[in-house]
């Protein structure tokens, strides 16, 4: 005999559903890659991710297919998440900081169709462009840009992309074990190894995050995952945050030790996570300037 209680696929759709539906008002606040600060919140993520939910339901991508980011924690880079592992498909985070030579075997062994990147990274798209042939789309975060428009004719702006498209989208049913997303070890010996995430794994990842002896997150805090997105998933921070509903704060390429510090002041940010090398900078950064980090 089976349980009565009703039953929910563990699926990553569910946390930005959940996070626009109760805690729609929560700010998500970033740092561009310009330095500018942008305000949205849990609902408008949710509402961009499915507005670029429909456009790559028009790229007619099979289901399990990867679609790779090279970016930094910004807004953009979220809504992305959400809507490529809420699709069907898998959210390849990779490593910028890694050698060309390492960047395109990762590219073509994950076989990736989409490339998603922000602005500091084209003159790294136009050196391997040539040189991953599975990619078929390269999506370039932000508005318009000349510059980058001209060395990479084919790319798309992510801005424009989603500019028109409908905030309606019935997110797909499908197994929890479908694989959600994908990253590749670094600094190991031979080639970097792939490691697979799936739905499943990934909610209960951000169900354990937020108990109270793990980072025991709620609706009050403030989070600044200092680790990058692309680094083990941010530590699934940007999963968890959702989940609770905690205010995010994404502090995009600048992650000297007085930026950070201004982050944390001025938006009283009530956790940060990071490692040491960033809390050394941060610390020195406070000291100099007098501030308690409260």
């Amino acid at each position: 005999m089976l349980g009565k209680m009703m039953h929910q696929s563990l699926l990553i759709s569910n946390l930005i559903e959940h996070a626009a539906k109760y805690h729609a008002d929560t700010a998500v606040i970033s740092r561009e890659v310009s330095g500018q600060i942008t305000t949205t919140n849990w609902h408008h993520v949710q509402q961009n991710s499915k507005r670029l939910a429909n456009v790559l339901k028009s790229f007619n991508l099979g289901q399990g297919e990867r679609l790779a980011t090279i970016a930094w924690n910004n807004h953009r880079h979220l809504e992305s998440w959400y809507a490529i592992s809420g699709s069907g498909y898998v959210c390849h985070t990779i490593n910028p900081r890694l050698f060309p030579e390492q960047l395109i075997f990762i590219i073509n062994d994950a076989q990736d169709k989409v490339i998603f990147f922000d602005t500091t990274f084209f003159f790294l798209i136009t050196a391997i462009q040539d040189k991953v042939p599975t990619v078929e789309k390269f999506i370039c975060y932000g508005a318009r840009d000349e510059k980058v428009a001209a060395a990479l004719p084919n790319v798309i702006f992510y801005d424009e992309l989603i500019e028109n498209q409908s905030t309606e989208f019935d997110w797909p049913q499908f197994s929890e074990e479908t694989p959600s997303s994908l990253c590749y070890t670094s600094g190991t010996t031979g080639n970097p190894k792939g490691v697979l995430y799936s739905h499943r794994s990934t909610l209960l990842h951000s169900m354990a995050v937020c108990f109270p002896d793990s980072l025991n997150l709620s609706a009050s805090d403030i989070v600044m995952p200092v680790v990058p997105m692309f680094h083990v998933n941010a530590w699934g921070v940007p999963y968890a945050t959702a989940m609770v509903g905690s205010s995010l704060i994404l502090p995009g390429p600048n992650l000297d030790g007085d930026s950070l510090v201004s982050l944390i002041d001025d938006h009283k940010v009530t956790l940060a996570l990071g490692v040491p090398t960033i809390w050394q900078g941060l610390l020195t950064a406070a000291k100099a300037r007098g501030t308690s980090l409260a």
